[in-house]
């Protein structure tokens, strides 16, 4: 699953590309992480929001609420579920990104492997987003079963969207949007690192 993305392109030329109105700033890292603020278009605007749906649990000791955690992938075969039946229905959006990370190697020694498309700079991903208590306006990244070269590198991967595709995501039906949720077969640019997994910047 994606716990670790990366988007490089400065917020105007993410709106451009996308056709959407943006605000003058907007608070974003290079590297978004769980929990962490990152771009989302929904509807005809770019806004910032924090990736994953707060998921509050409760001390098993104390009964007392834990501070939430971030579910931040929505698997395909999953959508009608509760947790996730109503975003999808009415508020689909795009994740724009540059780069998508899994991690490769023995527990542990965990490294990062960076995957992106070789003829795109910046590209869009399947997402759906809610309001919430905790943190605002959040989103889920939409995860399918991995095709093609990304099959090597783990089992899932998020859902691309190409040009038209995405407006299909957006406004098409419910239907419409589950036959978009399918492995990229594509060729893909796959960058092994050293850099360990759990190693944070930005």
């Amino acid at each position: 699953m994606c716990n670790l993305y990366r988007m490089t392109k400065a917020q105007a030329e993410v709106a451009k590309l996308f056709q959407v109105s943006a605000p003058s700033s907007l608070n974003t890292a290079e590297e978004i992480y769980p929990g962490y603020p990152g771009m989302v278009v929904a509807g005809d605007t770019l806004r910032s929001m924090v990736w994953g749906f707060p998921l509050v649990l409760k001390s098993k000791k104390t009964g007392e609420p834990l501070k939430p955690k971030p579910v931040n992938n929505t698997r395909t075969d999953k959508l009608d579920s509760y947790m996730w039946r109503y975003s999808f229905q009415d508020r689909r959006c795009l994740i724009p990104l540059t780069a998508w990370a899994e991690a490769e190697g023995p527990k542990g020694k965990m490294t990062r492997t960076w995957l992106s498309l070789p003829d795109a700079e910046l590209f869009a991903v399947a997402g759906i987003w809610r309001e919430s208590e905790e943190w605002g306006e959040c989103y889920s990244m939409v995860m399918c079963d991995a095709a093609g070269e990304a099959a090597d590198v783990h089992d899932r991967m998020p859902v691309i969207l190409n040009g038209e595709q995405r407006a299909v995501w957006q406004t098409g039906s419910q239907d419409e949007a589950k036959a978009l949720c399918r492995g990229y077969e594509g060729a893909l640019v796959i960058e092994r690192t050293d850099q360990l997994w759990n190693r944070r910047s930005g």
